[in-house]
């Protein structure tokens, strides 16, 4: 028998829809929805973590408007991957306002981290910044410039890998040479380009370790394109020239140069005359492909100790 107030709540004639006694007839009473669970459960957005440090993305090269546009674009896609996320640009060779240096930007973010310390009452145990180069492949000599960079603010900040190489980086290479037309854009699609190449040079810059460097994610761009694919120095007199005879040599004909650079860290027209040079048409640098913006959240991520989704880790998903 139920109670003058209605049926207890677990009993068998207990509805947690009908109302309760002093509920207006006919409004039923909503309940709390139960937290779903299970494989399909939604994911909790993810953010950058309160007091983590800034991302300082370190561009090489000249400072321009393009290389500034691009670096902007490379940040903008880390963000949008982390909500939160302090994300600055610091040129190693910069020096003004307009193009802050590296070192400057580091200095900056070591002093506002004090600040909050100052305003806490404690001491952040953790680096003031995690500086990620925006380098496709190791180069010693810059590498050296940003480390020095690095020590000369007295930040006590971090350095991550190069963003290479990576499989992701592979795919940026098919993208640019299939939009220069040098490419088949879908590995699964039968039909073929006519101005497809039959052996690609994978051109880079840092010297031997980054010419080694791009032989890897080489190998992993000649599987996608059933083509040989050979990793060369554009800062090598006559090593593209080189490396083209020697494709010629084992058969192929319609050559490509496909740049593993971003794009800063080159002068302009280097890639044009090293194709000029070989004989063959070139692609564009990868540039603020998307995957280039989740490799820095990435290398960034795993130097602060972030656990990302898997989108956002660049890796792909089935």
């Amino acid at each position: 028998m139920s109670s003058p107030t209605g049926p207890a709540p677990g009993s068998p004639d207990f509805d947690a829809a009908s109302p309760s006694p002093g509920a207006a007839p006919g409004l039923p009473v909503r309940m709390p929805r139960a937290r779903q669970s299970g494989r399909h459960r939604r994911p909790e957005p993810l953010a950058a973590p309160e007091g983590a440090p800034a991302l300082v993305l370190a561009v090489p090269g000249t400072p321009t408007s393009a290389s500034r546009s691009l670096a902007e674009e490379v940040s903008s896609i880390a963000r949008s991957e982390l909500p939160g996320l302090d994300a600055r640009i610091g040129y190693v060779d910069g020096g003004d306002d307009e193009f802050p240096s590296l070192e400057a930007v580091l200095t900056r973010a070591a002093a506002e981290q004090k600040a909050r310390e100052d305003v806490d009452g404690r001491p952040d145990p953790g680096p003031a910044a995690v500086v990620v180069p925006l380098l496709a492949g190791p180069d010693s000599a810059l590498l050296r410039r940003i480390r020095q960079a690095m020590m000369n603010s007295g930040s006590g900040a971090e350095l991550t890998d190069v963003l290479g190489p990576h499989p992701l980086l592979a795919e940026a290479l098919h993208v640019r040479l299939s939009e220069a037309g040098l490419a088949r854009a879908d590995r699964a699609r039968l039909f073929t380009v006519a101005t497809a190449a039959d052996g690609i040079i994978l051109a880079t810059v840092g010297g031997d370790e980054a010419v080694q460097a791009a032989g890897i994610t080489g190998m992993l761009l000649s599987a996608r394109l059933a083509v040989p694919v050979l990793a060369a120095a554009l800062d090598e007199e006559g090593a593209i020239s080189r490396t083209a005879e020697q494709l010629r040599g084992s058969g192929s004909q319609a050559l490509a140069l496909a740049p593993y650079l971003i794009g800063p860290e080159i002068a302009d027209g280097l890639v044009g005359a090293a194709a000029a040079e070989a004989g063959c048409a070139s692609a564009e640098a990868l540039g603020a492909y998307g995957a280039v913006g989740r490799l820095v959240l990435s290398n960034y991520a795993a130097s602060v100790g972030i656990t990302l989704p898997t989108q956002a880790q660049g890796v792909p998903v089935r």
